[in-house]
Protein backbone atom coordinates (compact mmCIF):
# COMPACT_ATOMS: atom_id res chain seq x y z
CA UNK A 1 0.00 0.00 0.00
CA UNK A 2 1.28 3.44 -0.90
CA UNK A 3 0.98 6.56 1.18
CA UNK A 4 -0.17 9.65 -0.69
CA UNK A 5 3.06 11.49 0.15
CA UNK A 6 5.07 8.84 -1.77
CA UNK A 7 3.21 9.49 -5.05
CA UNK A 8 5.06 11.91 -7.29
CA UNK A 9 3.10 14.72 -8.96
CA UNK A 10 2.61 14.76 -12.72
CA UNK A 11 3.14 17.67 -15.05
CA UNK A 12 0.29 19.34 -16.88
CA UNK A 13 2.05 18.93 -20.24
CA UNK A 14 3.03 15.71 -21.94
CA UNK A 15 1.46 13.43 -19.40
CA UNK A 16 -0.99 10.55 -19.74
CA UNK A 17 -4.60 10.96 -18.61
CA UNK A 18 -5.13 10.34 -14.91
CA UNK A 19 -8.20 8.77 -13.28
CA UNK A 20 -8.93 8.55 -9.56
CA UNK A 21 -11.53 5.98 -8.47
CA UNK A 22 -13.02 6.35 -4.99
CA UNK A 23 -14.62 3.49 -3.03
CA UNK A 24 -15.31 2.96 0.68
CA UNK A 25 -12.77 0.14 1.14
CA UNK A 26 -11.01 -2.71 -0.65
CA UNK A 27 -12.08 -5.63 1.51
CA UNK A 28 -14.29 -7.78 -0.73
CA UNK A 29 -17.26 -7.58 -3.08
CA UNK A 30 -18.27 -6.90 -6.65
CA UNK A 31 -17.80 -3.12 -6.50
CA UNK A 32 -14.25 -3.59 -5.28
CA UNK A 33 -13.53 -6.24 -7.91
CA UNK A 34 -14.75 -3.94 -10.67
CA UNK A 35 -12.63 -1.10 -9.29
CA UNK A 36 -9.47 -3.21 -9.48
CA UNK A 37 -10.31 -4.43 -12.98
CA UNK A 38 -10.77 -0.88 -14.27
CA UNK A 39 -7.62 0.24 -12.44
CA UNK A 40 -5.66 -2.48 -14.21
CA UNK A 41 -7.16 -1.59 -17.60
CA UNK A 42 -6.17 2.06 -17.13
CA UNK A 43 -2.61 1.08 -16.26
CA UNK A 44 -2.46 -1.29 -19.24
CA UNK A 45 -3.62 1.54 -21.51
CA UNK A 46 -0.79 3.76 -20.28
CA UNK A 47 -3.00 6.01 -18.16
CA UNK A 48 -2.26 7.00 -14.61
CA UNK A 49 -4.50 4.89 -12.39
CA UNK A 50 -5.23 5.78 -8.76
CA UNK A 51 -7.71 4.53 -6.18
CA UNK A 52 -8.61 6.12 -2.84
CA UNK A 53 -10.24 4.01 -0.14
CA UNK A 54 -10.04 3.06 3.52
CA UNK A 55 -7.84 0.14 2.49
CA UNK A 56 -8.16 -3.59 2.93
CA UNK A 57 -6.67 -6.87 1.69
CA UNK A 58 -7.45 -6.16 -1.97
CA UNK A 59 -4.96 -3.26 -2.00
CA UNK A 60 -2.31 -5.86 -2.85
CA UNK A 61 -4.21 -6.76 -6.01
CA UNK A 62 -4.37 -3.09 -6.90
CA UNK A 63 -0.60 -2.81 -6.67
CA UNK A 64 -0.18 -5.88 -8.87
CA UNK A 65 -2.49 -4.25 -11.43
CA UNK A 66 -0.09 -1.30 -11.68
CA UNK A 67 -2.29 1.24 -9.89
CA UNK A 68 -1.60 3.53 -6.94
CA UNK A 69 -3.55 3.56 -3.69
CA UNK A 70 -4.22 6.39 -1.27
CA UNK A 71 -5.71 5.57 2.11
CA UNK A 72 -8.52 7.83 3.34
CA UNK A 73 -11.45 7.05 5.68
CA UNK A 74 -13.89 7.01 2.75
CA UNK A 75 -16.13 4.33 4.29
CA UNK A 76 -17.35 6.82 6.89
CA UNK A 77 -20.83 8.35 6.57
CA UNK A 78 -20.08 10.97 9.21
CA UNK A 79 -20.76 14.39 7.62
CA UNK A 80 -17.67 15.92 9.22
CA UNK A 81 -15.46 13.12 7.92
CA UNK A 82 -17.04 13.39 4.47
CA UNK A 83 -16.18 17.11 4.39
CA UNK A 84 -12.62 16.43 5.50
CA UNK A 85 -12.28 13.72 2.88
CA UNK A 86 -13.47 16.20 0.26
CA UNK A 87 -10.69 18.59 1.21
CA UNK A 88 -8.11 15.78 1.16
CA UNK A 89 -9.31 14.54 -2.22
CA UNK A 90 -9.16 18.07 -3.62
CA UNK A 91 -5.52 18.39 -2.57
CA UNK A 92 -4.78 14.95 -4.00
CA UNK A 93 -6.41 15.77 -7.33
CA UNK A 94 -4.26 18.86 -7.72
CA UNK A 95 -1.06 17.11 -6.66
CA UNK A 96 -1.52 14.14 -9.00
CA UNK A 97 -2.95 16.05 -11.94
CA UNK A 98 -6.13 13.97 -11.91
CA UNK A 99 -8.44 14.56 -14.88
CA UNK A 100 -11.43 12.41 -13.92
CA UNK A 101 -12.78 11.29 -10.55
CA UNK A 102 -14.95 8.15 -10.61
CA UNK A 103 -17.15 7.54 -7.55
CA UNK A 104 -18.56 4.04 -7.08
CA UNK A 105 -20.42 4.40 -3.78
CA UNK A 106 -22.52 7.06 -2.10
CA UNK A 107 -20.48 8.09 0.95
CA UNK A 108 -17.22 8.59 -0.98
CA UNK A 109 -19.21 10.15 -3.82
CA UNK A 110 -20.18 13.06 -1.57
CA UNK A 111 -16.52 13.67 -0.77
CA UNK A 112 -15.60 13.33 -4.44
CA UNK A 113 -18.38 15.74 -5.46
CA UNK A 114 -17.00 18.31 -3.05
CA UNK A 115 -13.50 17.78 -4.43
CA UNK A 116 -14.42 18.10 -8.12
CA UNK A 117 -16.33 21.30 -7.40
CA UNK A 118 -13.19 22.68 -5.75
CA UNK A 119 -10.88 21.64 -8.57
CA UNK A 120 -13.05 21.85 -11.69
CA UNK A 121 -12.35 18.24 -12.70
CA UNK A 122 -14.78 15.90 -14.44
CA UNK A 123 -16.97 13.57 -12.40
CA UNK A 124 -18.16 10.03 -13.19
CA UNK A 125 -20.45 7.92 -10.99
CA UNK A 126 -21.60 4.31 -11.16
CA UNK A 127 -25.01 3.09 -10.01
CA UNK A 128 -24.39 -0.47 -8.84
CA UNK A 129 -27.99 -1.13 -7.86
CA UNK A 130 -31.40 0.41 -7.33
CA UNK A 131 -30.97 2.42 -4.15
CA UNK A 132 -33.98 2.61 -1.79
CA UNK A 133 -35.85 5.91 -1.74
CA UNK A 134 -38.46 5.17 0.92
CA UNK A 135 -37.23 7.98 3.20
CA UNK A 136 -36.72 11.61 2.11
CA UNK A 137 -33.18 11.67 3.50
CA UNK A 138 -32.30 8.51 1.57
CA UNK A 139 -33.43 10.07 -1.69
CA UNK A 140 -31.18 13.08 -1.06
CA UNK A 141 -28.28 10.86 0.02
CA UNK A 142 -28.58 8.73 -3.12
CA UNK A 143 -28.92 11.72 -5.44
CA UNK A 144 -25.18 12.42 -5.45
CA UNK A 145 -24.82 9.42 -7.75
CA UNK A 146 -26.90 11.28 -10.34
CA UNK A 147 -24.55 14.29 -10.42
CA UNK A 148 -21.86 12.80 -12.64
CA UNK A 149 -20.90 14.36 -15.93
CA UNK A 150 -21.38 10.75 -16.99
CA UNK A 151 -23.45 8.25 -14.99
CA UNK A 152 -22.77 4.56 -15.55
CA UNK A 153 -25.41 1.93 -14.75
CA UNK A 154 -24.40 -1.73 -14.54
CA UNK A 155 -27.56 -2.99 -16.26
CA UNK A 156 -30.53 -1.68 -18.22
CA UNK A 157 -32.64 -2.39 -15.13
CA UNK A 158 -30.50 -0.01 -13.06
CA UNK A 159 -30.31 2.54 -15.90
CA UNK A 160 -34.10 2.71 -16.16
CA UNK A 161 -34.35 3.30 -12.42
CA UNK A 162 -31.71 6.04 -12.51
CA UNK A 163 -33.40 7.79 -15.43
CA UNK A 164 -36.88 7.53 -13.96
CA UNK A 165 -36.01 8.43 -10.36
CA UNK A 166 -33.37 11.12 -10.88
CA UNK A 167 -34.15 12.44 -14.36
CA UNK A 168 -30.79 11.50 -15.87
CA UNK A 169 -30.94 12.05 -19.62
CA UNK A 170 -29.47 9.92 -22.37
CA UNK A 171 -26.73 12.49 -22.94
CA UNK A 172 -25.19 11.56 -19.56
CA UNK A 173 -26.39 8.01 -18.85
CA UNK A 174 -24.39 4.99 -20.06
CA UNK A 175 -25.16 1.29 -19.49
CA UNK A 176 -22.09 -0.90 -19.07
CA UNK A 177 -22.72 -4.46 -17.93
CA UNK A 178 -20.23 -5.91 -15.51
CA UNK A 179 -17.75 -8.36 -16.95
CA UNK A 180 -16.23 -11.72 -16.12
CA UNK A 181 -12.54 -12.54 -16.43
CA UNK A 182 -12.76 -15.47 -18.83
CA UNK A 183 -9.10 -16.27 -18.31
CA UNK A 184 -10.08 -17.34 -14.79
CA UNK A 185 -13.60 -18.58 -15.44
CA UNK A 186 -12.67 -21.02 -18.17
CA UNK A 187 -13.70 -24.66 -17.71
CA UNK A 188 -10.74 -25.83 -19.79
CA UNK A 189 -8.35 -24.38 -17.21
CA UNK A 190 -9.84 -26.05 -14.13
CA UNK A 191 -8.19 -29.39 -13.49
CA UNK A 192 -10.04 -32.34 -11.96
CA UNK A 193 -7.79 -32.21 -8.88
CA UNK A 194 -9.07 -28.74 -7.96
CA UNK A 195 -12.68 -29.89 -8.18
CA UNK A 196 -11.93 -33.07 -6.25
CA UNK A 197 -10.21 -31.08 -3.49
CA UNK A 198 -13.31 -28.98 -2.95
CA UNK A 199 -15.55 -32.06 -3.03
CA UNK A 200 -13.47 -33.60 -0.23
CA UNK A 201 -13.35 -30.38 1.77
CA UNK A 202 -17.11 -29.91 1.55
CA UNK A 203 -17.90 -33.61 2.10
CA UNK A 204 -19.81 -33.98 -1.15
CA UNK A 205 -20.93 -37.63 -1.53
CA UNK A 206 -19.69 -39.43 -4.64
CA UNK A 207 -22.23 -39.16 -7.43
CA UNK A 208 -24.49 -36.68 -5.63
CA UNK A 209 -25.94 -33.93 -7.86
CA UNK A 210 -24.72 -30.59 -6.46
CA UNK A 211 -26.95 -27.53 -6.19
CA UNK A 212 -24.95 -24.43 -5.29
CA UNK A 213 -26.03 -20.99 -4.12
CA UNK A 214 -23.03 -18.61 -3.95
CA UNK A 215 -23.52 -15.26 -2.24
CA UNK A 216 -23.29 -13.58 1.13
CA UNK A 217 -25.14 -15.40 3.88
CA UNK A 218 -27.95 -12.88 4.18
CA UNK A 219 -31.72 -13.26 4.11
CA UNK A 220 -32.25 -11.37 0.86
CA UNK A 221 -30.01 -13.79 -1.10
CA UNK A 222 -32.87 -16.30 -0.93
CA UNK A 223 -31.24 -19.23 0.87
CA UNK A 224 -34.40 -19.86 2.92
CA UNK A 225 -36.41 -20.10 -0.30
CA UNK A 226 -33.85 -22.55 -1.68
CA UNK A 227 -34.15 -24.75 1.41
CA UNK A 228 -37.93 -24.82 0.99
CA UNK A 229 -37.62 -25.54 -2.74
CA UNK A 230 -35.25 -28.47 -2.21
CA UNK A 231 -37.58 -29.89 0.44
CA UNK A 232 -40.43 -29.74 -2.11
CA UNK A 233 -38.39 -31.72 -4.64
CA UNK A 234 -38.50 -34.72 -2.30
CA UNK A 235 -35.05 -35.90 -3.40
CA UNK A 236 -32.63 -37.22 -0.82
CA UNK A 237 -29.72 -37.70 -3.22
CA UNK A 238 -28.83 -34.01 -3.58
CA UNK A 239 -25.97 -32.05 -2.00
CA UNK A 240 -26.89 -28.39 -1.55
CA UNK A 241 -23.97 -26.03 -0.87
CA UNK A 242 -24.50 -22.47 0.38
CA UNK A 243 -21.23 -20.62 -0.25
CA UNK A 244 -20.69 -17.14 1.14
CA UNK A 245 -19.26 -14.90 3.79
CA UNK A 246 -21.48 -14.50 6.88
CA UNK A 247 -22.82 -11.08 7.74
CA UNK A 248 -23.35 -9.59 11.16
CA UNK A 249 -26.30 -10.95 13.12
CA UNK A 250 -27.68 -14.40 13.72
CA UNK A 251 -28.80 -15.36 10.22
CA UNK A 252 -26.50 -18.37 10.01
CA UNK A 253 -28.15 -19.78 13.13
CA UNK A 254 -31.56 -19.24 11.52
CA UNK A 255 -30.30 -21.03 8.40
CA UNK A 256 -29.12 -23.98 10.48
CA UNK A 257 -32.46 -24.19 12.33
CA UNK A 258 -34.38 -24.06 9.05
CA UNK A 259 -32.19 -26.79 7.54
CA UNK A 260 -32.69 -28.97 10.61
CA UNK A 261 -36.49 -28.60 10.34
CA UNK A 262 -36.48 -29.38 6.59
CA UNK A 263 -36.22 -33.11 7.16
CA UNK A 264 -33.27 -33.38 4.75
CA UNK A 265 -30.63 -31.60 6.80
CA UNK A 266 -27.95 -34.09 5.75
CA UNK A 267 -28.14 -32.69 2.18
CA UNK A 268 -26.96 -29.19 3.11
CA UNK A 269 -23.50 -27.67 3.54
CA UNK A 270 -22.79 -24.10 4.67
CA UNK A 271 -19.37 -22.94 3.47
CA UNK A 272 -18.12 -19.58 4.71
CA UNK A 273 -16.23 -18.39 1.66
CA UNK A 274 -14.31 -20.08 -1.14
CA UNK A 275 -10.95 -19.11 -2.65
CA UNK A 276 -11.47 -21.09 -5.86
CA UNK A 277 -14.87 -20.19 -7.26
CA UNK A 278 -13.99 -21.45 -10.75
CA UNK A 279 -13.56 -24.96 -9.33
CA UNK A 280 -16.67 -24.51 -7.19
CA UNK A 281 -18.78 -23.82 -10.26
CA UNK A 282 -17.32 -26.92 -11.97
CA UNK A 283 -18.38 -29.00 -8.96
CA UNK A 284 -21.98 -27.77 -9.28
CA UNK A 285 -24.64 -29.40 -11.44
CA UNK A 286 -26.77 -26.26 -11.19
CA UNK A 287 -25.96 -22.79 -9.81
CA UNK A 288 -28.73 -20.76 -8.16
CA UNK A 289 -29.29 -17.07 -7.50
CA UNK A 290 -32.53 -16.87 -5.50
CA UNK A 291 -32.36 -13.20 -4.46
CA UNK A 292 -35.61 -12.02 -2.93
CA UNK A 293 -35.06 -8.46 -4.18
CA UNK A 294 -33.71 -7.53 -7.62
CA UNK A 295 -29.96 -7.69 -8.16
CA UNK A 296 -28.45 -4.77 -10.04
CA UNK A 297 -26.55 -7.24 -12.20
CA UNK A 298 -25.72 -10.57 -10.53
CA UNK A 299 -22.12 -11.54 -11.23
CA UNK A 300 -22.54 -15.09 -9.86
CA UNK A 301 -24.97 -16.09 -12.60
CA UNK A 302 -22.67 -14.78 -15.33
CA UNK A 303 -19.59 -16.46 -13.82
CA UNK A 304 -21.47 -19.76 -13.64
CA UNK A 305 -22.53 -19.50 -17.28
CA UNK A 306 -18.94 -18.74 -18.28
CA UNK A 307 -18.08 -22.08 -16.67
CA UNK A 308 -20.79 -23.80 -18.70
CA UNK A 309 -23.11 -24.46 -15.78
CA UNK A 310 -26.92 -24.35 -16.08
CA UNK A 311 -28.31 -21.59 -13.87
CA UNK A 312 -31.53 -20.78 -12.06
CA UNK A 313 -32.18 -17.16 -11.08
CA UNK A 314 -35.13 -15.19 -9.80
CA UNK A 315 -37.10 -13.39 -12.49
CA UNK A 316 -36.28 -9.74 -11.83
CA UNK A 317 -33.48 -7.18 -11.97
CA UNK A 318 -30.29 -7.86 -13.85
CA UNK A 319 -31.00 -11.60 -14.19
CA UNK A 320 -33.47 -10.84 -16.97
CA UNK A 321 -30.54 -9.48 -18.99
CA UNK A 322 -28.01 -12.21 -18.23
CA UNK A 323 -30.08 -15.43 -18.41
CA UNK A 324 -31.67 -16.68 -21.63
CA UNK A 325 -34.60 -18.80 -20.39
CA UNK A 326 -34.62 -22.26 -21.87
CA UNK A 327 -31.20 -21.77 -23.47
CA UNK A 328 -28.71 -20.94 -20.71
CA UNK A 329 -30.92 -21.37 -17.65
CA UNK A 330 -34.28 -20.76 -16.02
CA UNK A 331 -36.00 -17.84 -14.27
CA UNK A 332 -38.20 -18.50 -11.23
CA UNK A 333 -40.67 -16.22 -9.55
CA UNK A 334 -39.07 -14.32 -6.63
CA UNK A 335 -39.91 -15.51 -3.09
CA UNK A 336 -41.71 -18.54 -4.53
CA UNK A 337 -40.24 -21.90 -3.46
CA UNK A 338 -42.66 -23.81 -5.71
CA UNK A 339 -41.48 -21.94 -8.81
CA UNK A 340 -37.85 -22.34 -7.73
CA UNK A 341 -38.37 -26.09 -7.19
CA UNK A 342 -39.86 -26.46 -10.68
CA UNK A 343 -36.88 -24.69 -12.26
CA UNK A 344 -34.44 -26.83 -10.26
CA UNK A 345 -36.22 -29.98 -11.39
CA UNK A 346 -35.75 -28.96 -15.04
CA UNK A 347 -32.05 -28.24 -14.52
CA UNK A 348 -31.40 -31.48 -12.64
CA UNK A 349 -33.22 -33.52 -15.28
CA UNK A 350 -30.79 -32.58 -18.09
CA UNK A 351 -28.98 -35.51 -19.59
CA UNK A 352 -25.33 -35.31 -20.65
CA UNK A 353 -26.12 -34.21 -24.20
CA UNK A 354 -28.53 -31.49 -23.07
CA UNK A 355 -26.03 -30.26 -20.47
CA UNK A 356 -23.38 -29.98 -23.16
CA UNK A 357 -25.73 -27.89 -25.33
CA UNK A 358 -26.52 -25.59 -22.38
CA UNK A 359 -22.80 -25.25 -21.66
CA UNK A 360 -21.94 -24.25 -25.23
CA UNK A 361 -24.73 -21.68 -25.37
CA UNK A 362 -23.93 -20.25 -21.93
CA UNK A 363 -20.21 -19.82 -22.63
CA UNK A 364 -20.91 -18.18 -26.01
CA UNK A 365 -23.51 -15.90 -24.40
CA UNK A 366 -21.04 -14.60 -21.80
CA UNK A 367 -18.21 -14.27 -24.32
CA UNK A 368 -20.41 -12.12 -26.55
CA UNK A 369 -21.73 -9.70 -23.96
CA UNK A 370 -20.25 -9.95 -20.46
CA UNK A 371 -16.46 -10.08 -20.55
CA UNK A 372 -14.10 -8.07 -18.40
CA UNK A 373 -12.39 -6.75 -21.54
CA UNK A 374 -15.63 -5.38 -22.92
CA UNK A 375 -16.54 -3.74 -19.60
CA UNK A 376 -13.12 -2.11 -19.33
CA UNK A 377 -13.05 -0.89 -22.94
CA UNK A 378 -16.52 0.65 -22.62
CA UNK A 379 -15.58 2.34 -19.34
CA UNK A 380 -12.41 3.84 -20.84
CA UNK A 381 -14.54 5.08 -23.73
CA UNK A 382 -16.73 6.95 -21.23
CA UNK A 383 -13.64 8.56 -19.72
CA UNK A 384 -12.51 9.57 -23.20
CA UNK A 385 -15.79 11.42 -23.73
CA UNK A 386 -14.76 13.78 -20.93
CA UNK A 387 -11.07 14.30 -21.70
CA UNK A 388 -9.79 17.52 -23.27
CA UNK A 389 -8.84 17.02 -26.93
CA UNK A 390 -5.12 17.63 -26.30
CA UNK A 391 -4.89 14.90 -23.66
CA UNK A 392 -7.15 12.55 -25.62
CA UNK A 393 -4.99 12.79 -28.74
CA UNK A 394 -1.89 11.91 -26.72
CA UNK A 395 -3.71 8.99 -25.08
CA UNK A 396 -5.26 7.45 -28.20
CA UNK A 397 -2.41 5.07 -29.05
CA UNK A 398 -2.32 3.70 -25.49
CA UNK A 399 -6.08 3.23 -25.50
CA UNK A 400 -5.86 1.38 -28.78
CA UNK A 401 -3.16 -0.90 -27.35
CA UNK A 402 -5.44 -1.85 -24.47
CA UNK A 403 -8.37 -2.54 -26.80
CA UNK A 404 -6.25 -4.83 -28.96
CA UNK A 405 -4.52 -6.64 -26.09
CA UNK A 406 -7.77 -7.00 -24.17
Amino acid sequence: MRDEDSIAPTSAEGRPPAVLQVVPSLVSGGVERGTIEIAGALAAAGWRSCVASAGGPMVRELARAGAEHVELPLASKNPITICRNGEALGELIERLGIDIVHARSRAPAWSAWRAVRMTGRRFVTTFHNVYPTDLPFKRHYNAVMARGDRVIAISHFVAEHAARTYGIGDERLRTIHRGVDMAIFDPAKVGAERVAALARQWRVPDGAPVVMLPGRLTRWKGSLDLIAAVARLGRRDLCVVLVGEPQRGGFRRELERTIARSGIGEAFRIVEGCRDMAAAYMLADVVVSASADPEGFGRVIVEAQAMGRPVVATDHGGARETVIPGETGWLARPRDPDSLAAALAHALALDAEARARYARRAIAHVAAAFTRERMCAETLAVYEELLPRKILEAAAPATARYAVSG
